[in-house]
C-alpha cells in the first residue's frame, strides 16, 4: 500500500474533511481525493461516506483506521532509529505539559535544554494531564511531563521526578481560618473548589478523604489551578492547591491525618523509539531533580 496514500486517508478520518485534510499535510484537495481513490481501489472497498458537507468512515473506512496508524506510527518509530544511529540531537520535539507544571517547575530545564541544544525546534503544547497521558498512549505525542495518573497502564511508562504535597487553604477571613484544630467533618459544612470531574488531581484529592468523599460539596470547579488559587483567597470556598503555589494571600488549615501528594513526571510510550532530542530532554528534567 501507498504510504502517502494512508497519510491522505488518516487525515481525512482525523479531520472530517477533503480541505483541512489536504491542508495539515500541504496537499491540494484534488490530490488528496486522487490518494483517496487510489486507496479504495487497492482495497476494493469505498472508505468514506460523503452526506451532504459531511463526510463519514464506511465500516471498510473504521476497519482500515486502526492499521493505518499502527503502520504510518511503525515508520515514524523506524526513522527515528535510523535517525538516532547518527547521534545528533535536531529535528522537532513534541513536548506536552499542564499549565502549572510549565509555569512551576519546567523553567529551568526547558531554558537549559534551549541553550545546549539550539538546533531542536521545540513544540511545546499545553494540555491538560488526562489528555496529554491519552495522546502519549496513541502515539501523538512523544512524551509528556504532568500529574502522573494514580495507577498508570500500559502502554503508558511513567517516572516520577518530582513529589508535589497539596495543602488545604482558604481565605483569611474564611470561618475555619480562626480555628487551630480542623477535623475534616468540618469541611463539609463549606463549599469546595476542586479541579475538574475526572481529572486526575480531583480524583487524589477525594481518595485522600476516605469514606468522607461523597459529603464534600464541590461549589467550583476548574482545572487552572491558579484559578483555584484566586477563588480561593477571595472566600468562594476551601481547596486543596500545591505547596509551591501558595502565599501570603491564603490561610493554609491542618486536617488531622489528611495528607494529600501527587506526583509529578514524564510519560511515554513503552514501545516508542524515543528520539535522540526526547532522551536529552529527559536526561536534562532527570538532572534537574538530582539538583
Amino acid at each position: 500500500m501507498d504510504i502517502s496514500a494512508l497519510q491522505a486517508f488518516l487525515a481525512v478520518a482525523e479531520t472530517g474533511s477533503f480541505s483541512r485534510a489536504a491542508e495539515r499535510i500541504y496537499l491540494t484537495q484534488p490530490a488528496i481525493s486522487k490518494r483517496i481513490a487510489n486507496l479504495e481501489m487497492q482495497v476494493g472497498a469505498k472508505l468514506f461516506d460523503r452526506i451532504g458537507r459531511g463526510i463519514r468512515l464506511t465500516e471498510a473506512g473504521a476497519a482500515l483506521l486502526s492499521g493505518a496508524r499502527a503502520v504510518l506510527k511503525e515508520l515514524e518509530d523506524v526513522k527515528r532509529g535510523i535517525a538516532n544511529l547518527s547521534g545528533d540531537i535536531a529535528g522537532e520535539l513534541l513536548l506536552a505539559t499542564s499549565h502549572h507544571i510549565g509555569l512551576h517547575r519546567l523553567p529551568g530545564p526547558l531554558k537549559q535544554f534551549h541553550q545546549t541544544y539550539p538546533q531542536v525546534s521545540l513544540n511545546l503544547q499545553f494540555m491538560d494531564s488526562e489528555k496529554a497521558c491519552q495522546a502519549v498512549a496513541k502515539g501523538d505525542l512523544e512524551l509528556a511531563v504532568v500529574t502522573l495518573p494514580p495507577a498508570a497502564k500500559p502502554p503508558l511508562r511513567v517516572e516520577k521526578i518530582w513529589d508535589d504535597p497539596l495543602d488545604i487553604v482558604v481565605s483569611h477571613d474564611h470561618p475555619l481560618a480562626r480555628l487551630k484544630n480542623i477535623q475534616t467533618a468540618m469541611l463539609l459544612e463549606y463549599p469546595a473548589i476542586l479541579p475538574g470531574p475526572g481529572t486526575y488531581t480531583r480524583e487524589i484529592i477525594l481518595s485522600a478523604f476516605g469514606s468522607w468523599r461523597d459529603r464534600i460539596q464541590v461549589g467550583m470547579a476548574t482545572n487552572y489551578l491558579e484559578v483555584l488559587k484566586m477563588l480561593a483567597a477571595i472566600g468562594l470556598g476551601w481547596s486543596a492547591l500545591p505547596r509551591t503555589i501558595i502565599d501570603e494571600g491564603l490561610k493554609v488549615v491542618q486536617i488531622e491525618k489528611r495528607a494529600i501528594r501527587r506526583e509529578l513526571g514524564i510519560v511515554i510510550h513503552e514501545k516508542r523509539t524515543l528520539s535522540n532530542a526526547g532522551q536529552a530532554m529527559i536526561r536534562i528534567i532527570r538532572e534537574t531533580k538530582a539538583a
